[in-house]
């Protein structure tokens, strides 16, 4: 008979989820496979007056190239971490300086003294912050930009009788929606209208309709389930990580913030402020992004009063906690290196756009949101996407009886709404990384969203073909 510590073990094997470095090598493995299944082929390519590098509609042809050897599949790792250094460092250097941050406890004090005024209205926090992310997805293009905001609403939702999951989400899930159903975004509807000669940011109104269903759906869904966890907290799907979180609760019983505390938080918002302004006016990416963040740290350490080697401490012991998330991005990225050298992506495209203009025009517009889903799992940037697939989807919309309008919405709704339940997406892993949250407990939560906002998508193209922009 088994004794009770036995049972204990095979109850914890059980439960025992899968290493996200296991998750990703039976993706890169797949990809690898595909390279066998999949002919090599590839579009001529040209720049265009924007100067932007765009293949030439009917010039796809089959061409030799190898498929994925054996050393390539175990090379593709370092090859997917090198492509992704500036996104790992980035990782890196965010979660460093914000530990810099946690260890003020800055955002416990400043939740100690306005705990008494949010008493019994902490879910209305939920739908402004999401609210703000969706705008700002929806405007001005915010994804990855969006990051370093999770560790700020992590540790803030938790203080709210929440956990980790809503913190995160309340960022990913609203600067994801904003970002999929945006009605401005230059690097996914301009770049698309431009390339399929629309007048930029054309057709807004309907848009704007798409984005507030859109973002009532993200907010409901978490606020179900953010109600759920305040009611209970055993019910969180991360209870067992958040109790093994570093907030200290006994701040929350200070009189009132410290003085110290709230110079600190001036600096995050000055950061804050700073970064939105230079996304916007010099369009600032990881790089600079990265830089702020460093500065950000040191000038926090400084006016806590902190000596340069707890602020060197704090700061690697932040870089060691994204260690496993953060190259994490570099399997996520070596699983598309098999593609990109085998020169399969071209063909994955052809092939689908082939099958895209057999079917009538009701079904290929929705065909054409299946086809630019697809091909998010390979293609993560957005304007790149943009730049394969609408100088051939806009002559084929052309052909099949579907508006470029509507194509480009096509485009924009499935480029989106994998972003966040994408296997292959880096930057996701990034977000879960900063969060502390398993792949796979994000995957198991997030679907059911994922499924919704995938059937408003079908709903918006097919609306959208039928009565908006009709041909």
């Amino acid at each position: 008979m088994a004794t009770v510590n036995e049972h204990i073990n095979i109850e914890k094997k059980k439960k025992e989820s899968l290493h996200p470095f296991v998750i990703m090598f039976g993706v890169i493995l797949v990809m690898a496979l595909l390279t066998y299944i999949i002919p090599a082929g590839e579009y001529e390519r040209v720049t265009n007056e924007a100067g932007q590098t765009v293949v030439v509609d009917g010039s796809y042809k089959e061409v030799a190239a190898p498929s994925a050897g054996f050393l390539d599949i175990f090379q593709s790792i370092h090859k997917g971490m090198v492509q992704s250094a500036p996104i790992i460092f980035f990782i890196f250097i965010v979660g460093g300086a914000f530990h810099v941050f946690r260890d003020t406890k800055a955002i416990e004090g400043a939740f100690a003294s306005i705990s008494s005024k949010t008493k019994g209205k902490e879910m209305l926090m939920i739908p402004i912050v999401m609210m703000f992310f969706g705008v700002a997805g929806a405007s001005i293009g915010m994804f990855e930009e969006a990051l370093p905001f999770v560790m700020i609403m992590i540790p803030f939702a938790i203080l709210l009788g929440y956990d980790s999951m809503v913190g995160a989400a309340m960022v990913l899930v609203g600067v994801a929606a904003g970002f999929t159903a945006a009605f401005m975004n230059p690097f996914t509807v301009g770049v698309a209208q431009g390339l399929a000669e629309l007048p930029l940011f054309s057709g807004m109104l309907p848009r704007i309709g798409f984005w507030l269903v859109y973002m009532a759906a993200a907010i409901t869904f978490v606020m179900i389930y953010a109600h759920k966890v305040k009611k209970d907290p055993t019910k969180s799907v991360v209870y067992e990580e958040d109790k093994a979180r570093q907030i200290d609760m006994a701040a929350m019983n200070q009189q009132k913030i410290t003085k110290n505390q709230i110079a600190v938080l001036a600096v995050l918002g000055a950061t804050l402020i700073i970064l939105a302004y230079s996304v916007i006016k010099f369009g600032w990416y990881i790089g600079e992004i990265a830089g702020l963040f460093l500065i950000m740290a040191i000038v926090m350490g400084l006016v806590y009063r902190m000596s340069f080697n707890q602020m060197a401490r704090s700061f690697v012991k932040g870089c060691e906690e994204m260690a496993t998330g953060a190259l994490i991005v570099g399997f996520a990225y070596g699983a598309l290196v098999l593609l990109q050298e085998s020169l399969t992506i071209d063909t994955i495209l052809y092939n689908i756009s082939n099958v895209v203009s057999s079917l009538p025009g009701t079904l290929s517009a929705v065909a054409m949101f299946a086809t630019q889903t697809l091909l998010n799992m390979i293609i993560t940037s957005g304007s790149g996407q943009a730049a394969l697939s609408m100088p051939i989807m806009t002559p084929l919309a052309d052909l099949i009886g579907v508006s470029r309008q509507t194509a480009v919405l096509a485009y924009q709704m499935g480029d989106g709404v994998t972003n966040i339940f994408s296997p292959t997406s880096g930057l996701l892993f990034a977000a879960l990384a900063m969060a502390g949250i398993p792949i796979t407990k994000w995957f198991k939560w997030v679907w059911p969203l994922i499924l919704v906002q995938t059937v408003l998508s079908i709903i918006f193209v097919t609306v959208a073909h039928l009565f908006i922009w009709t041909v």
